[in-house]
């Protein structure tokens, strides 16, 4: 038996909240999905997450969601980062709140999957080693949950690449997030693991990497410091779909996605930083 799950690149801004809440539970009802992990790292104004929308990407069907270098951009997450849907990256520090792993129910309640996630080292920041901090998740979920997904939150492609080959065998899902670029190199290892480096942003893609691309071509042609707002054009929800083994936790099959949302003409140009 297969087990649907679909990963949903970093969600970014209003935009990619809004071709969220439109798509999504027809994506649900239609590839008849069993989980949905999302990157909720800049849903918040393009940097951070709140409660509130913690709350409403749950509601729009996402059973996951995973955080990366700016999990405590906005310091009302923090209360919450226990809630077990809801994940910060495993290699911060020891006494930082929240936790970097956990095991939730498929949504008909039939399966447990593991899911986590973890920050890269490379040109990212002095974070503790990703590759034991996960091994450390892998080894502490319980060995009957065979169905494991991790999202890597990292710059470098070839620290993704090897964060695929890493857990080869121990993972069904390993997906990269974080440059908000999609890659086309979605494949299975023959260990089982499915592994794609980048799954890009679920947001605004008329714009750079879902910042305005008039305030950002004008920093990089006169030198003078903008404020980088976030973009609302031409929403796009990116990320893949894997059916995974239920019984031995390997991917059967993966399939990238890519939906392009309804611009609405009304819309302003860009949403303030702090929106909520």
């Amino acid at each position: 038996m297969a087990v649907n799950i679909l990963c949903i690149g970093d969600v970014v801004g209003q935009a990619g909240r809004g071709i969220v809440a439109d798509r999504l539970a027809n994506l649900i009802a239609d590839e008849d999905l069993d989980l949905v992990v999302c990157n909720g790292e800049n849903a918040a104004g393009g940097s951070g997450l709140t409660p509130q929308i913690f709350h409403k990407l749950l509601h729009y069907g996402v059973d996951v969601v995973t955080l990366g270098d700016h999990c405590f951009r906005k310091s009302e997450i923090v209360p919450i980062l226990d809630n077990e849907r809801l994940l910060r990256p495993l290699n911060l520090s020891v006494n930082a709140p929240g936790h970097g792993w956990t095991v939730v129910p498929t949504k008909s309640g039939r399966h447990r999957v593991g899911v986590a996630c973890a920050l890269g080292q490379m040109y990212i920041g002095g974070y503790d080693s990703p590759w034991n901090t996960i091994d450390q998740a892998m080894a502490a979920i319980d060995p009957e949950v065979r169905i494991r997904v991790v999202d890597f939150h990292a710059e470098a492609t070839s620290e993704k690449v090897a964060m695929g080959w890493h857990l080869n065998g121990r993972a069904s899902i390993v997906f990269g997030t974080h440059t908000h670029v999609p890659t086309a190199d979605a494949r299975i290892l023959d260990g089982g693991t499915a592994h794609i480096s980048d799954l890009g942003m679920t947001g605004p893609y008329d714009s750079v990497l879902g910042r305005r691309k008039d305030r950002v071509l004008s920093y990089l042609t006169t030198s003078v410091p903008t404020r980088f707002d976030v973009a609302s054009g031409d929403p796009r929800l990116c990320g893949m779909l894997v059916a995974v083994d239920a019984d031995t936790g390997r991917a059967q099959s993966l399939r990238r996605i890519e939906i392009v949302g309804r611009t609405d003409p009304s819309a302003s140009v860009a949403e303030p930083q702090n929106s909520q």
